[in-house]
């Protein structure tokens, strides 16, 4: 695969992942609005794993966190911040797990990446994230996370499964809703993409790994580097403009993307 097509799909990956603007339809994307064949699942997978390692780097306190309370939610006891946040993770991952079964056994996942479907989840979520960060509240915190606020997201979470929706844009529209502020919000968001960027990998990854070979792990891993710096970097970017910057920017983007691609689409 020629390198500029790998630093290209990594680059478009790791900028979109965590940006409420759609990564898998930016993905899609590349191939219908250029000359470049689609890259496939194992770049595809590959890109999803470099961008998995930036957010586990970026917030590694919090994973650490959650990673020690695992032992503790096996057996029952959610008394502990660590035990809370592995169980409330966990809780809010299995939506997206059960939709995205039904996706693959079903075809609909394949049937879904069109320009069209883009366009208009592009356009509609956009306008969605306006709404919920325009009216939403900021009395809640992290720390504030519970039950009925990981299954409300959760349940957002697996829409998201929609090529253009953004899993993270969804999430973080779902807890601005639901009253968090803007950092907080993102902050779950990002956390939340965690077991579910293990769980999509763990799927795809057992049917890349029948099929490939030494030059395609060589294009993947060259990919999941880039996919990492690029990630980790817009990260956290944007984590810090959140303190100061309201998603108004990020909508305006989805929503003249969804409408230039739209107009392409019925053209």
């Amino acid at each position: 695969m020629p390198l500029l097509l790998l630093i290209l799909v990594a680059l478009v990956q790791g900028i979109t992942e965590f940006l409420p603007v759609s990564s898998s339809g930016h993905l899609i994307l590349i191939s219908q609005l250029s000359t470049f064949p689609d890259q496939g699942q194992t770049i595809d997978v590959a890109v999803h794993i470099g961008t998995l390692f930036a957010v586990i780097f970026y917030f590694w306190k919090d994973v650490s966190l959650g990673l020690a309370g695992i032992p503790r939610m096996l057996t029952g006891r959610i008394d502990t911040p660590g035990s809370k946040l592995a169980f409330l993770l966990m809780v809010a991952t299995f939506p997206a797990i059960a939709f995205g079964l039904v996706l693959k056994l079903t075809g609909l996942s394949d049937l879904m990446r069109s320009m069209t479907v883009i366009g208009w989840t592009m356009l509609l979520f956009g306008l969605l994230l306006w709404w919920a960060d325009q009216r939403g509240g900021t009395t809640k915190t992290e720390a504030d996370w519970n039950l009925r606020d990981a299954v409300k997201m959760g349940l957002w979470q697996a829409v998201a499964l929609i090529p253009g929706t953004s899993r993270s844009g969804i999430c973080i529209t779902a807890g601005r809703m639901l009253g968090y502020s803007r950092h907080d919000a993102a902050k779950i968001a990002m956390l939340m993409s965690i077991p579910t960027i293990i769980a999509s990998g763990t799927l795809l990854g057992a049917e890349v790994i029948a099929t490939a070979d030494a030059q395609v792990a060589r294009d993947g891993a060259i990919a999941a580097v880039f996919a990492f710096l690029a990630a980790l970097l817009a990260l956290g970017v944007m984590m810090r403009l959140l303190r100061s910057v309201s998603f108004t920017p990020y909508v305006i983007y989805r929503v003249a993307l969804g409408l230039f691609l739209l107009a392409l689409a019925y053209s």
